[in-house]
């Protein structure tokens, strides 16, 4: 795994993180931490995070080594 790809995904998930809790607890960790939501940190780092999702996408379609030069697996 690239480390693009290793840093895409940490950002994905505390992206994840960050919308769990808004979701069970109405508290947004990012604009906490940064000053609101519209702070320039704090939309820096979901414009970070939103185009990390995007190249997570890319990990669900590569063509991985393990998978090369193997038979397609038949169920």
């Amino acid at each position: 795994m690239m480390i693009l790809d290793r840093i895409a995904l940490t950002l994905a998930i505390i992206g994840a993180l960050n919308w769990g809790s808004i979701g069970l607890f109405a508290f947004d960790l990012v604009a906490f931490l940064f000053g609101g939501q519209m702070a320039a940190l704090s939309r820096v780092i979901y414009a970070l995070v939103g185009l990390a999702g995007l190249w997570c996408i890319t990990l669900l379609f590569r063509d991985t080594e393990e998978n090369r030069g193997q038979a397609p697996h038949v169920a």
